[in-house]
């Protein structure tokens, strides 16, 4: 297991999500022409980065469809994720400090599955899913917070038998980082600021990624 960090920078570090995903491509040239390399996207903010990310590797780019379960009233936060395959992580301290209940929970869980479920056919189309069984997943998004979404895809990817996974985003929350560096075989991240905040923070353009936008950038992915 690795971990690759950058110093914390002092102000806005990146334009926006494909200058990070440039930027981070930068700490990935070692799997660089690597032939068993997927490139997984959380949409949709983490599908632009993933994109340069793979356009410099030259490696295949799909997303791993994950969505967040969010606290009501306070949806931002999250108490968990779940992912394709049936994949659910639970955040046990916020459930606790929201006092969420079992049956909340499972209404809310039932509500994100149907939800992700027309996401996988919206972005794919009728394109299958790229296997991952005995390749290296690199799994990419804008930005790290609580790491609840990235755990959930973590656990996709080791299910559909993934025989590494890393994780790459431009910026992240030094606690959550160290937590999910226990879990991966590579954690690469370009910023841990010292006052995290938020992603959109490190960001001069934080415009919300459409899903058209992810669906072209699959579409060019794969002709390329």
């Amino acid at each position: 297991m690795g971990w690759a960090v950058a110093r914390a920078a002092p102000t806005n570090w990146f334009v926006d999500r494909r200058d990070a995903g440039r930027r981070l491509a930068g700490q990935l040239r070692g799997y660089a022409g690597r032939s068993n390399i997927v490139v997984l996207g959380l949409p949709r903010g983490g599908v632009p980065v993933a994109y340069e990310v793979a356009l410099a590797l030259h490696a295949p780019l799909d997303v791993i469809t994950v969505r967040k379960l969010g606290v009501p009233g306070q949806e931002e936060l999250a108490f968990g994720a779940i992912a394709s395959g049936g994949v659910q992580v639970i955040n046990a301290e916020v459930v606790a400090e929201a006092a969420l209940t079992p049956e909340q929970i499972e209404r809310l869980a039932a509500e994100q599955r149907v939800e992700l479920e027309q996401r996988e056919r919206l972005y794919r189309g009728e394109a299958p899913a790229l296997p991952l069984e005995h390749a290296t997943a690199i799994i990419v998004d804008d930005g790290l917070a609580t790491g609840a979404t990235m755990r959930a895809a973590v656990e996709a990817a080791r299910l559909r038998q993934a025989s590494r996974v890393a994780i790459a985003v431009p910026v992240a929350a030094a606690a959550s980082a160290r937590a999910l560096a226990a879990g991966t075989d590579a954690i690469f991240c370009t910023v841990t600021p010292p006052r995290f905040l938020a992603v959109a923070n490190w960001y001069d353009d934080f415009t919300p990624t459409s899903d058209e936008e992810v669906r072209e950038l699959l579409a060019l992915a794969r002709r390329r």
